[in-house]
């Protein structure tokens, strides 16, 4: 039986994930018919709709709206109208994806507008759940533009916590997760070493070098989420460091 301490190590696994990044899915979707290339781009658009749909409330429109504009924004990206125009060597594929929605707004509302209503659906969307969470952002002078890059940001920082919870969790280690996961932020964890040590009848020094790892195990996924959606890994640290202004905005 594996020591509760343990944590895993990244691998190989984690090197080959940059060879297949969000950008070459993107370019291959403009020139592949195939029906996996297809499901590969619409996982990515489910990825990303929040933080678009977001947008779209914060340029003014109403959820209604906002929904049906999301979802044919994404229902022509998927028909590959604005796949041809994606390169990698311009800017990063959140750049790629505003830029294109603003095209598409500017130029489809009265097409999306006169769709019926709840048709053409080509991503799920949980439009409750997203006016909930639209709810909870104050009023502030932000623009549009700033909210979207948050979001982003927000959005990509919890899948990485969710894709470390489910590798520890598959390893028996979900407890030790839990119990961890309040140390990986800048703030005060709500515990100290010594409680938690207590709790999981642990010395404070297995404690310390478990969060040392899960700190280290959380770094790797997220430079590996950011390999996905820049040109070069070059770019790597400076669009984590956008990543973190872009929360403190």
């Amino acid at each position: 039986m594996s020591r509760p301490d343990r944590l895993p190590e990244s691998g190989p696994s984690h090197a080959r994930s940059f060879t297949t990044t969000r950008w070459s899915i993107v370019l291959a979707a403009a020139h592949d018919s195939r029906p996996q290339a297809r499901e590969a781009l619409a996982a990515l658009c489910e990825t990303y709709w929040f933080p678009l749909y977001y947008y779209v409330r914060r340029r003014g429109y109403r959820a209604d709206e906002a929904q049906d504009l999301t979802q044919a924004f994404f229902a022509t990206l998927l028909e590959k109208e604005y796949l041809d125009r994606a390169d990698p060597g311009r800017g990063r594929f959140r750049s790629f994806l505003l830029a294109s929605l603003n095209h598409f707004l500017a130029n489809e509302w009265d097409r999306a507008r006169a769709q019926k209503r709840g048709g053409g659906k080509v991503i799920s969307m949980d439009v409750a759940d997203a006016e909930s969470r639209y709810s909870l952002e104050p009023a502030d002078n932000l623009t549009a533009e700033t909210l979207f890059e948050r979001q982003w940001a927000m959005t990509l920082l919890d899948q990485v916590l969710t894709e470390l919870r489910e590798e520890l969790a598959r390893g028996g280690k979900q407890p030790l997760f839990d119990r961890l996961k309040g140390f990986l932020g800048g703030g005060a964890p709500g515990a100290s070493y010594g409680q938690v040590a207590a709790e999981l009848g642990m010395t404070e020094g297995a404690v310390k070098t478990a969060v040392h790892r899960l700190r280290r195990h959380y770094r790797r996924l997220l430079r590996a989420r950011i390999a996905q959606t820049v040109a070069s890994a070059e770019e790597i640290d400076d669009e984590i460091r956008h990543l973190f202004a872009a929360l403190g905005a």
